[in-house]
């Protein structure tokens, strides 16, 4: 008589106990990340060719230095402002990958059909949705802020390297930032204003991506276009304008332009700062209008994902 052992294998060991949502919801995250090469590929491209650009600007540096024509605090100010042209220019990549994800992210499975076999699949619309959810405003900010990490640690040694024997103090590139805090602070960054700010952007872009017969990306950004328009000429106002541009700016602007550079604080008015502090964020109205916002279009998603077929 044989004994059926109880003994998981390793790879299933571990979801004992854990609900089978959630690990639906696990397995849905990584289906994104398997199908959705871009999401780090960009990012890791954009990486790459800055950090191309940095070496070759650094040489330049170096003979500037060399022949006096730069002096210390001048190099420090040019290697600061190259820091926050590469944690911006990552940024900005990763916040279009997600943007561009988001509009496909539903209508590529009906195009190509693909949506029967995961309908078939025990996954529930409501996970399907809320992993492809996920993505932008939290898979996305943590590889992108994982890729500047790796892409400034790059700059420090790379730009260490070039200037050995130059005259210039090799600890001032080390100095150019205090890189453990301006890394906590722009992880808060990326998962405030990338993630929580915009969630009901993402939430609209999926409920496109989930209904558009063709061309989401058209019906995605027409309809605001025609109600800014529609707005400015039978009222003459542009409030609508204004609630697109507090939503894409951040509180109080705090994703403007000017406002990238130093995002631990040290170049940012008192005022912007003061909206990204956790007290004062996460007790903006316009926070919690938006999530409101984006719960609804999320549900509105799922009903429409439901009874959506293949085109």
């Amino acid at each position: 008589m044989s004994t059926q052992t109880t003994t998981m294998p390793g790879s299933f060991a571990r979801w004992d106990g854990i609900s089978p949502a959630l690990r639906a919801f696990y397995w849905s995250i990584r289906r994104e990340l398997w199908e959705n090469r871009s999401l780090y590929i960009s990012p890791v491209i954009a990486a790459m060719v800055f950090v191309l650009g940095f070496i070759v600007s650094v040489v330049r540096l170096r003979h500037q230095v060399s022949s006096s024509q730069l002096d210390t605090a001048q190099l420090h100010q040019a290697l600061t402002t190259r820091f926050d042209l590469a944690a911006a220019l990552i940024m900005g990549v990763a916040f279009f990958v997600g943007i561009f994800y988001a509009i496909d992210a539903l209508y590529g499975e009906r195009r190509d059909r693909s949506i029967l076999f995961w309908k078939s699949l025990p996954i529930s619309d409501f996970i399907t949705v809320l992993s492809k959810f996920a993505v932008p405003i939290v898979i996305v900010p943590v590889i992108s802020f994982g890729i500047t990490l790796v892409t400034q640690l790059a700059m420090l040694l790379l730009g260490s390297v070039i200037l050995v024997g130059s005259g210039a103090k090799i600890g001032i590139v080390w100095n150019v930032t205090p890189f453990l805090l301006d890394s906590a602070a722009l992880f808060y960054h990326l998962l405030t204003i990338h993630g929580f700010w915009y969630a009901p952007l993402y939430a609209w872009l999926l409920l496109v991506s989930a209904w558009a017969p063709r061309l989401p990306f058209l019906w995605a950004f027409l309809p605001p276009f025609v109600i800014c328009g529609l707005e400015k000429i039978t009222l003459g106002t542009s409030y609508f304008l204004d609630l697109l541009k507090y939503r894409a700016l951040g509180p109080n602007g705090a994703m403007a332009p000017e406002h990238h550079q130093h995002v631990s604080g040290a170049n940012i008015p008192q005022h912007t700062m003061a909206t990204l502090i956790p007290h004062h964020f996460f007790s903006t109205s316009g926070l919690w209008t938006g999530l409101v916002v984006a719960a609804v279009l999320l549900f509105v998603t799922v009903r429409v994902r439901r009874y959506r077929g293949p085109i």
